[in-house]
């Protein structure tokens, strides 16, 4: 096992690492920007080292300053988290170059999964169902035009190394195409530095279902059940939570057996995500896979009591699967809320500033990741999210209770910050989510405050 971890990122998810580290006995250096010289995550690890100022490009994508924290306070391994790095197979053949380990996929691994483009055409392979669509990407408009006549009309466009819901447009009629396709190929190149994109037939209203695998170097491999992740604004998750309503025991086995097996055909090691989409008739189509932790892997861990960035690094370090598939077993549900600092009622506009008044929920089989404290600045530079409530009932109306609770209990206030608080409340109240019936056209159809369909 590891002696020492560099934890290269920030907010709760560092703290996350930080704290399942510090259970295993290792220890924690913490990196940190200008912004962040007083965040817990700082404070938490045995040892901080500043890398850069406020903009992210100077700090936490700062390659060179990352690995120079690493080398010269003795680590031996670099946690990655989610965004930022953590899906760069130039970052991981950086650490391995010089002696560190990656608690990640193997870059070339991640290479093929990162254009998803790709990873359509090798889980095609695989056997798994893909919606129509391209499983190469489409350099010019003519051939756009072919693909979209092919594969029929919705049609959504993706950037091939795209992820967290960005480089992403759907067309529905042929007009729209060449816009579509222009402005999402230049914002691609804009963000991720490759202008690639791919079609694929676009579902406006199936449920957003992924599965999570871990996998080790021995040749274990497991899927840890569904999570539904169908409450989405454009294209971004909300609301989470595990089981799926929509999944039965035997579409739960079938979709899980698909995802272990898509896992094992490009040789994954480590905890990564299939997404699916689930269409109205039951089929699932595989979307994508994440070669990393997702944000939303709190209600994996509570459902079924696996602590999956423990089980990272154990793979890491060369570790079997503490797990076979015959262990895992799901125990009532478990929902997730981001809160961000945002502000639902100005279009979801960011909403930063000081937290002079906070206060958590708490209370029985109630979690709450974050790294804020009272008298934190949320800084602009960086994502909004400032916490995720996790709560777990005996069945998903008792955790949608909790829920409610403890997001009464929650108060983040003041002068400029708004959360996204609020605007949950009155999605756990409709009728729609309450029921379980809602898809990822929810959020463009309904109006959560009263239910009635948005003209």
């Amino acid at each position: 096992m590891f002696r020492k971890i560099l934890v290269a990122n920030r907010g709760e998810i560092a703290v996350r690492v930080i704290r399942a580290c510090k259970e295993l006995g290792i220890g924690t250096v913490a990196v940190y920007s200008s912004a962040d010289a007083e965040s817990a995550h700082v404070h938490l690890a045995d040892e901080a080292v500043h890398i850069g100022p406020a903009p992210s490009a100077g700090s936490y994508l700062n390659i060179p300053n990352i690995i120079g924290a690493a080398l010269r306070t003795g680590a031996e391994a670099v946690h990655p988290g989610y965004g930022f790095l953590s899906e760069d197979p130039y970052f991981a053949e950086i650490c391995a170059e010089d002696g560190l380990t990656f608690i990640g996929p193997p870059p070339e691994v991640m290479e093929k999964v990162g254009d998803k483009a790709v990873a359509r055409r090798l889980m095609s392979e695989a056997g798994l169902p893909l919606l129509p669509g391209t499983t190469e990407p489409v350099p010019t408009l003519d051939r756009a035009y072919e693909a979209a006549d092919e594969i029929g009309y919705p049609v959504i466009i993706k950037a091939a190394a795209g992820g967290g819901g960005r480089g992403i447009s759907v067309v529905h009629r042929r007009e729209e195409l060449p816009d579509a396709y222009r402005t999402t190929r230049a914002g691609a190149q804009a963000v991720f530095r490759n202008s690639d994109v791919y079609l694929e037939r676009y579902l406006p209203g199936a449920r957003h279902i992924e599965v999570q695998v871990v996998c080790d170097a021995h040749g274990g491999a497991v899927h840890l059940g569904e999570r539904d992740c169908s409450v989405q604004r454009r294209h971004q998750k909300l609301i989470e939570e595990a089981p799926s309503p929509s999944v039965d025991p035997e579409l739960r086995e079938r979709i899980g057996e698909a995802a272990v097996r898509g896992a094992r055909a490009v040789g994954y090691q480590g905890a990564g995500t299939m997404e699916f989409l689930l269409d109205d008739e039951g089929r699932f189509w595989f979307m994508e896979m994440n070669a990393r932790i997702q944000v939303e892997h709190p209600v994996t861990e509570m459902v079924t009591g696996v602590d999956l960035i423990q089980e990272q690094i154990r793979i890491a370090a060369g570790l079997p699967l503490s797990v076979g598939q015959s262990d895992v077993r799901l125990t009532g549900h478990a929902i997730e809320c981001r809160v961000n600092a945002e502000d639902a009622e100005r279009d979801f506009a960011p909403a930063p500033g000081r937290l002079e008044h906070l206060v958590w929920p708490g209370g029985p089989w109630t979690r709450v990741d974050t790294h804020c404290r009272p008298g934190d600045r949320v800084p602009p530079h960086y994502d909004s999210m400032i916490a995720k409530v996790i709560v777990w009932g005996r069945d998903r109306e008792t955790a949608l209770v909790r829920m409610e609770r403890a997001l009464g209990e929650l108060r983040a206030e003041g002068p400029g910050l708004r959360t996204t608080v609020p605007f949950h409340r009155k999605i756990l109240a409709h009728p729609e989510f309450r029921k379980g019936t809602h898809t990822t056209a929810f959020l463009r159809e309904r109006d959560p405050g009263d239910g009635d369909a948005r003209s």
